[in-house]
C-alpha cells in the first residue's frame, strides 16, 4: 500500500462518494456505462433503477435502460445485502461469486431444510434448474417443475431458497419499468459451476475494487457491509491486494480507510446539487457508517423499521428530508428549513422526474409505500413540487 496522506475530512469523504456516484454533476454516458461506474443500482422496485440513473445521467432516457435489460447487457439478481441490483452483465459472474458465502448461509438454512431438503440437495438440483431456464421461465412454471421433481410439499421451500441461491437473472416482463409483481427468471450464463461455502477469493477481490472505485475512500467495515460478506474474509482479500492497487488512509478518528490509486476526491466545499434519490438508493446503504450521507438524527427517519428507506432530497450532498410522488406533483418534506435557493433547485429537478414518471405512465410510483409518510413527525417545512410554478 501506498504511504499515507493526511486525514480526510467527513465533508471530503462526502464529496468523494458523489463525484464517484455522478452526483456532482449529470454525466454524458451510455447507460451500460454509466450502471458500470457506480457498481449496482439497488432494484427492489422496479422504478428504482430508473431514478437512480435519471440522477445520474445527463438527458437520460428510461427507453435506453429498457433496452439494456431487454438485450442484458444490464442484469437484474439477488447479489449484494441479499437483495435485488441492476448490475452490468460482465459483472455479473464476479459479484455473484464473492456473494457465495452469503447466499449459501441465508438461503440453504433452517428454511430451506424444514422441507427435509440439504445444501447437497440444491447442488444437485441447480445444473438442471438452469438448463430449464435457459429460455424465460415465470416463477409459477418453476415450481411447478420443482414439484415434478421433490413433491409438492417441497417446492415452496425449495423455491425459496433456489431463487436466490442458483445463479439466475430476473427476466423482463413489460412497462413501466420492465419488471413487474410478478416475476420470471433466466439462467445466467454459462461459466464455471458456483458451489462451496466460502467467498471466491478473485471474485471477492474484483468486487472489493470495484466498490472502492465507486464509493471509496471505505473502511473494512464499510466493504463488509456493502456486500454482507463477513470482515474476515474482506481482510484476506485486501491482505492479497497489498501490492499498489490499494492507498491507505485515514479518518479525522484515526480511522482506516482505504481506496483505489487515482479516484476523485475533490474538496469539502465543491458544489452539490440538490437530488430527489429513489427509495433504496445506494448511496444510503453502502456504508457501514452512514453519517457519510445521512445525518444521524435522520437515520430513523428515513430507514423504516422494515428497512424500507424512503425516497430522499439531497442537499448539499447530504439527506435533508423525504419526497412522495402526489397526482399534483411532488411532494417534499424538509426536516430543517432550507434557503429558497434551495426549494426552487428541487422545483426544478422534481419538474423533470413528474414528466419522467407521466411518461412511463406511473406518475403514484411508490404509492404503495406512502403509508410512512403517516408514521413521520411533522416536517420542518413541506411543499408541493413541479406542479407548474416554483413550488
Amino acid at each position: 500500500m501506498t504511504a499515507a496522506v493526511p486525514p480526510l475530512t467527513a465533508g471530503e469523504l462526502n464529496r468523494a462518494t458523489l463525484a464517484r456516484q455522478l452526483l456532482l454533476r449529470r454525466e454524458a454516458l451510455a447507460v451500460p456505462d454509466a450502471v458500470r461506474r457506480v457498481v449496482a443500482l439497488q432494484a427492489q422496485h422496479p422504478a428504482s433503477p430508473y431514478l437512480a440513473l435519471w440522477n445520474r445521467v445527463a438527458h437520460f432516457r428510461p427507453d435506453d435502460l429498457d433496452e439494456a435489460f431487454a438485450s442484458r447487457t444490464v442484469v437484474k439478481a439477488t447479489l449484494m445485502r441479499i437483495t435485488l441490483h441492476a448490475v452490468h452483465a460482465d459483472d455479473h459472474r464476479a459479484f455473484r461469486g464473492a456473494m457465495q458465502q452469503t447466499l449459501y448461509g441465508s438461503r440453504l438454512g433452517a428454511r430451506f431444510a424444514v422441507s427435509g431438503l440439504t445444501p447437497a440437495d440444491a447442488d444437485r438440483i441447480v445444473p438442471d434448474l438452469l438448463d430449464f431456464t435457459r429460455r424465460q421461465r415465470t416463477a409459477a412454471e418453476i415450481e411447478t417443475w420443482l414439484a415434478e421433481r421433490l413433491g409438492a410439499e417441497r417446492k415452496a421451500a425449495a423455491w425459496w431458497g433456489l431463487k436466490a441461491y442458483a445463479p439466475l437473472l430476473h427476466a423482463p416482463a413489460g412497462a413501466p419499468w420492465s419488471f413487474g409483481a410478478r416475476a420470471s427468471f433466466v439462467a445466467a450464463p454459462p461459466g464455471p459451476p458456483l458451489s462451496g461455502r466460502t467467498p471466491e477469493p478473485d471474485s471477492l477481490r474484483a468486487l472489493i475494487l470495484r466498490y472502492l472505485a465507486a464509493f471509496g475512500p471505505a473502511s473494512v467495515a464499510d466493504i463488509a457491509q456493502f456486500a454482507l460478506v463477513q470482515r474476515a474474509p474482506v481482510r484476506e482479500a485486501l491482505d492479497t491486494l497489498d501490492d499498489g492497487r490499494l492507498v491507505r488512509l485515514t479518518g479525522t478518528d484515526g480511522s482506516l480507510l482505504l481506496d483505489v490509486p487515482g479516484a476523485p476526491r475533490p474538496p469539502a466545499d465543491t458544489p452539490a446539487p440538490p437530488r430527489l434519490l429513489p427509495m433504496w438508493d445506494s448511496i444510503l446503504l453502502a456504508y457501514a457508517d452512514r453519517s457519510r450521507v445521512i445525518p444521524p438524527e435522520y437515520r430513523r427517519l428515513v430507514t423504516r423499521v422494515n428497512g424500507d428507506v424512503l425516497p430522499t432530497l439531497l442537499v448539499d450532498g447530504r439527506v435533508a428530508g423525504v419526497w412522495r410522488p402526489t397526482a399534483a406533483g411532488v411532494e417534499a418534506s424538509a426536516f430543517h428549513p432550507l434557503p429558497a435557493e434551495v426549494w426552487e433547485a428541487l422545483s426544478a429537478e422534481a419538474r423533470s422526474l413528474a414528466a419522467l414518471l407521466a411518461g412511463r405512465g406511473d406518475p403514484d410510483v411508490y404509492a404503495r409505500h406512502t403509508h410512512w409518510w403517516t408514521k413521520l413527525p411533522p416536517a420542518a417545512e413541506t411543499r408541493l413540487l413541479g406542479a407548474g410554478g416554483h413550488g
